[in-house]
């Protein structure tokens, strides 16, 4: 009666995985608010509960439990109104945005959501300027102006046609300008919002939402009430889905684990597999005496081997990315390996050689221990092997947990240092926009004009994406000569879940985000 998913068709890079076709889960669509909560599972917990802080998958919470102008609907792979009534450009050249919010919204503490409060919000991210936080996506804001009570006009300083997408992130949180002040971050384990969900208690350990009856919106709720629980590791997160302590585990899911579900009889779970653009890479510290030497970062890149990483230790659920612009998304290109090719101590003897550079170079590659899967730790020990193998460099391992390991990179303290990424919104601007400029979201200050001050503009001038190959095409040519960012990998998107469970083929937005609503329990076979 029972038909376990052992791997669902590959969809578009671009897409969420809602289109994809989950087998028993189309059997019923009914709720079942009775039976409790839906317990979710995940190794990444938030780093903050401010989303004026957040640029990380502290975003899988606030897109539950905050509300933005805009979001995504089940299945959309470009933002529709949320807390907006409707939104548009009022001007030719995507300079002049303008929302109108629906009538009656509140904060869940029934203090009134209007204009002002949008305004509020979007001013504060800039006004506390996170060293690494949020207020890089807003580059192009000039400036935020309130009509009326609904009505809400962003003047952009430049042509920007992603700015649409920007404000459907979960950092454009809407917040309560009576809870959240105007200059400092929020401090508590609590969250006034007006998202589908509302958070009755949160700790270390989990985060319990309740759905918010006041929520007016575009998210549907097939469910009362999740409980999202964070684990430290993969393999206790998928022991508590085999133990029915979980219905739905997901992001962290280790190659191990996603293997033996694949290749296990288990009738009482299924995986869900999609295509992703989520991307895995190297940061490079231009400070670093040894780090900031080009010679030095195109010798890694010409060792690092990724075919092997994404086989040796991901166990090919993972492929190897020769772009930061990653498979799928209109710009991608292979430029890494048009220029380095397959591994070559040789050649990047060669580049060490002409440098000038003595060796075995010393450096310290460091990992954070708890954020993107058990599987990191392994991947970092892969790298220290192939370079300290190639006899050319003597590399040292380090750690930190997520919320020391970001401290440490946004003060510069790392040579090299490893990030994944999840993308803001689907499209090639968000994989290379975020991490150059003076400030971006590595917290390490990447100055390229090139970039910053032409091919970028240029793209965001363009309504039709397609007429941005050659801009992106250009800046990644740049990234390449530069090799201050390394990419290594471009994961699939894994989701476990318990057969008794409907919902998760269609819970991913274009970023990869949760939609907790989506879940539900099946009621009729």
């Amino acid at each position: 009666m029972f038909n376990r998913i052992r791997r669902l068709r590959q969809v578009a890079a671009i897409a969420s995985i809602s289109s994809l076709v989950a087998g028993c889960g189309v059997l019923s669509s009914d709720s079942t608010e009775e039976q409790g909560p839906i317990h979710v599972g995940t190794t990444a917990p938030p780093s903050t509960l401010d989303p004026a802080a957040s640029w990380d998958s502290s975003w899988e919470l606030f897109r539950n439990i905050y509300q933005t102008l805009l979001s995504y609907p089940s299945g959309a792979t470009a933002p529709e109104p949320d807390a907006a009534d409707n939104c548009r450009f009022t001007d030719t050249s995507n300079m002049k945005y303008q929302c109108e919010l629906r009538e009656g919204l509140t904060f869940s503490d029934g203090h009134t959501l209007d204009a002002k409060a949008v305004k509020y919000s979007i001013d504060r991210i800039r006004k506390i300027n996170v060293n690494g936080g949020p207020a890089g996506l807003l580059g192009s804001l000039e400036r935020v102006q309130v009509l009326n009570d609904r009505e809400i006009v962003f003047h952009l300083n430049k042509a920007d046609a992603t700015f649409p997408f920007v404000l459907a992130t979960p950092a454009m949180s809407i917040v309560d300008p009576e809870e959240y002040p105007a200059d400092k971050l929020r401090e508590g384990g609590s969250i006034v919002g007006s998202g589908p969900y509302t958070m009755s208690e949160y700790d270390e350990a989990k985060a319990e939402l309740v759905k918010n009856d006041s929520y007016k919106g575009l998210a549907e709720r097939k469910n009362s009430a999740v409980t999202i629980h964070y684990y430290k590791d993969s393999p206790t997160m998928v022991g508590a889905l085999r133990d029915k302590k979980l219905d739905v585990a997901f992001r962290g899911l280790a190659a191990d684990d996603i293997v033996d579900i694949q290749a296990d009889d288990d009738d009482e779970l299924q995986l869900i597999e999609g295509s992703g653009t989520e991307i895995n890479y190297l940061v490079f510290n231009p400070k670093d005496p040894m780090a900031g030497k080009s010679a030095v970062r195109k010798a890694v890149a010409q060792v690092v081997d990724r075919p092997a990483i994404a086989h040796k230790v991901y166990k090919d659920t993972v492929e190897p990315l020769y772009s930061m612009v990653p498979k799928g998304l209109t710009g991608h290109t292979t430029g890494f390996f048009d220029d380095y090719g397959d591994p070559s101590t040789s050649k990047a003897r060669k580049i060490l050689t002409e440098a000038g550079i003595t060796t075995p170079v010393k450096l310290n590659l460091w990992y954070t221990s708890d954020r993107y899967g058990s599987a990191t730790k392994a991947e970092f020990e892969e790298l220290k092997s192939q370079l300290d193998g190639s006899g050319l460099f003597e590399i040292t391992l380090k750690s930190r947990p997520w919320k020391d390991y970001v401290t440490g990179y946004q003060k510069g303290e790392y040579p090299v240092f490893g990030r994944g990424w999840f993308p803001d919104f689907p499209d090639a601007d968000n994989f290379i926009a975020p991490f150059v400029g003076k400030q971006n979201a590595l917290g390490t200050p990447y100055v390229t004009p090139r970039i910053t001050e032409d091919l970028l503009p240029n793209s965001r001038a363009q309504s039709d994406r397609a007429n941005v190959v050659k801009d992106f095409e250009d800046a990644q040519a740049i990234l390449v000569d530069d090799a201050r960012l390394l990419p290594l990998w471009q994961g699939r998107q894994y989701v476990a879940a318990s057969t008794e469970v409907s919902g998760a083929e269609r819970a991913l937005d274009p970023s990869t985000i949760m939609m907790m609503g989506e879940l539900y329990r099946k009621t009729s076979w």
